[in-house]
């Protein structure tokens, strides 16, 4: 299995990161992709698959929250982190109506210099979205003609905007939010109407801890190695074989990042 998003510069993983790339490799997850946020954490993430080059990639970008951060020379950042081999998407990117921690014009111009950074890299978009799917939709229709690869990460939202997302030609990344009896009633529906091909799945961790494990962990992080019960569950939710749901998301993966 790969772990399309994981978010291994989070201080939750700070004093035993190895140990849980170990405990991921004996749980079938090969390869994880850690998740870029804003500057630093994309710097730090890039080198963390610089020097776990068998087990990591990463993705290099600004998380919408973050996009009052942006400076004029981050672009130029960016770009210089995508030049290694092990960073293979540009984000997380995209916009957050929820919260507005950056004000949305903000939010907007700084998701747009990232598609455009995609575009002339030709790396694909790993997208972030909340409460914002009309709006960023249209953003990414203005570039329909160009539009790299995309993906949709911890997708939590309903079935328009699934299927607008679709239209669009974007991948779909599900989280332990579908695990989630109270809030992924929703999306344990909708991930029976999601192509085969464009399906792939994630942890987000430490965040989103699945909760129908049982026994329940000790502690609340969710990690990669919880990755095998997010696609359990996933599998009998579409009405398919755990092996058959595994094998389809990891060549889905394999071919969308070119790893």
């Amino acid at each position: 299995m790969i772990d399309i998003g994981i978010n291994f510069t989070d201080k939750a993983f700070g004093k035993d990161l190895s140990e849980c790339i170990s405990a991921a490799h004996a749980a079938d997850v090969t390869k994880m992709i850690v998740t870029g946020t804003n500057i630093d954490s994309s710097q730090r993430a890039a080198q963390l698959s610089e020097s776990h080059s068998d087990s990591l990639f990463s993705t290099v970008g600004v998380h919408p929250h973050h996009a009052k951060d942006w400076r004029p020379n981050d672009y130029e950042t960016l770009k210089n982190l995508a030049k290694s081999d092990k960073v293979i998407a540009i984000g997380e990117a995209g916009l957050d109506f929820n919260r507005n921690f950056s004000p949305r014009n903000q939010q907007e111009a700084v998701f747009q210099f990232q598609i455009h950074l995609a575009i002339e890299l030709n790396l694909p978009l790993f997208l972030h979205e909340r409460d914002a799917h009309k709006r960023q939709r249209m953003i990414l229709q203005e570039y329909s003609n160009d539009l790299p690869k995309t993906v949709i990460h911890c997708f939590t939202g309903d079935k328009t905007a699934l299927f607008n997302y679709l239209d669009l030609g974007c991948h779909i990344g599900i989280t332990g939010w579908v695990c989630d009896e109270r809030r992924g009633k929703e999306l344990q529906t909708l991930v029976k109407q999601i192509p085969k091909d464009r399906l792939m799945i994630e942890t987000d961790g430490p965040y989103l801890l699945p909760r129908n494990i049982k026994p329940k962990p000790k502690s609340r992080r969710n990690e990669p190695k919880y990755l095998f019960h997010i696609a359990n569950t996933i599998a009998q939710l579409r009405g398919e074989t755990t092996e058959a749901f595994i094998l389809q998301t990891t060549n889905n993966t394999k071919q969308f990042f070119s790893i």
